[in-house]
């Protein structure tokens, strides 16, 4: 008869797949976790930056007589990196996404501007390049889309789309 202290010490196969599946699910849980780390920090560089770039657009415009800089796009106004802290502008927080001055002749309102700074997330003239955040805000969004924080006017995600075109106001 064998007695206790000479069975073989060890884990059984049913122990071991207990504890691969336990091992897996916590990694499901914090892999979930950082995927909305990443997007809720994403989101919140974005918002600092916008209010960065909306200052610097303020003391542009007041060492330019008053004057707001031309519309560019998928980039910011030439001589504003000046007013800006260092940094790889105009790379936006999001994957392959670009911040856009606009300086647009509000096409509801004759005879007033929309101001706007704007996130796009597709090249110019490559709507298959696209790459949308994947928040719930951004789930309709398509090539005209944008994040986008206004500094005056009827701003909206893109001036060829109407005001309530899938975007994200930021600050309205």
């Amino acid at each position: 008869m064998i007695s206790l202290n000479q069975m073989k010490k060890g884990f059984t196969l049913i122990e071991l797949l207990v504890v691969v599946a336990i091992l897996g699910v916590l990694s499901s849980i914090i892999l979930v976790s950082i995927g909305q780390a990443q997007s809720s920090a994403a989101f919140a560089r974005a918002k600092l930056e916008f209010r960065s770039i909306a200052t610097a657009i303020e003391l542009w415009t007041e060492d330019h007589g008053d004057v707001m800089p031309a519309d560019v796009d998928r980039n910011l106004p030439p001589g504003l990196e000046i007013y800006l802290s260092s940094g790889n502008w105009p790379n936006a927080p999001w994957p392959a996404s670009v911040y856009d001055w606009d300086n647009w002749d509000d096409p509801d309102h004759p005879g007033q501007k929309i101001y706007q700074i704007s996130v796009r997330f597709c090249p110019l003239g490559h709507p298959e390049l696209c790459r949308f955040p994947t928040d719930e805000w951004a789930t309709n969004f398509d090539y005209y889309s944008a994040v986008y924080y206004c500094l005056g006017g009827s701003c909206r995600s893109h001036l060829s789309r109407p005001i309530n075109h899938p975007g994200y106001c930021v600050n309205c």
